[in-house]
Formats: C-alpha cells, sequence, structure tokens
C-alpha cells in the first residue's frame, strides 16, 4: 500500500473516531461518559474496565473470525468492527487513566 493511500486511511479512521465519540456522548443523561459501563460493572458486579472489555470482546471476536476467514470481510464489516474496536480501546484508556487519578 502506497503512503498516500495509507494516510488517507488514517486520516478517515481518526474523523470517524471523533465523530462517533463525539456522538454517542450526547446519548448519555450525565456528563460522565464512563456512566453505562460503570452502570453495566455494577450490574453485573465486576468493575468498570471488565464492563467495558466484556462489550469490547464482541467486536474483538468478529475481527478474530475475518482474520481467520470464519466469516467474509466486507468493507463495511471491516469499518464497523475496526472502528469499534478503536473506541472501545479509547474508552478503556480513559477508565484506567480516571483509576489512576483516583489512586
Amino acid at each position: 500500500m502506497k503512503n498516500k493511500d495509507f494516510n488517507n486511511i488514517l486520516q478517515d479512521r481518526l474523523s470517524k473516531i471523533e465523530l462517533i465519540l463525539v456522538e454517542k456522548a450526547k446519548e448519555y443523561a450525565t456528563e460522565d461518559r464512563l456512566h453505562n459501563f460503570k452502570i453495566a460493572g455494577l450490574i453485573n458486579n465486576m468493575t468498570i474496565s471488565e464492563a467495558l472489555w466484556g462489550m469490547a470482546t464482541k467486536h474483538l471476536v468478529s475481527i478474530i473470525d475475518m482474520v481467520y476467514g470464519t466469516i467474509p470481510k466486507t468493507e463495511a464489516m471491516v469499518d464497523e468492527k475496526i472502528g469499534d474496536m478503536i473506541n472501545y480501546l479509547i474508552l478503556l484508556e480513559a477508565v484506567f487513566l480516571e483509576e489512576l487519578m483516583k489512586d
């Protein structure tokens, strides 16, 4: 892949990350971006990061299935699953950093 093509993919992904995470923020009733994961953790008697990771693994399994050819790859599927996984990792980073700030 040529650098120009890769850079286009990178810029497109960065734009999508920002758009999705900003749009999702509007869905929350509170100012806490991690609210849903905190409540999910309480409901399931697990940590916030465990709750978030549980939700993220659904997308990870789909990615693994694409890697090993268990499910066919489409451009839409690659875009969705890779994007979702990146976003969950960013949210997980926020969880970790919030935990570190409390310590």
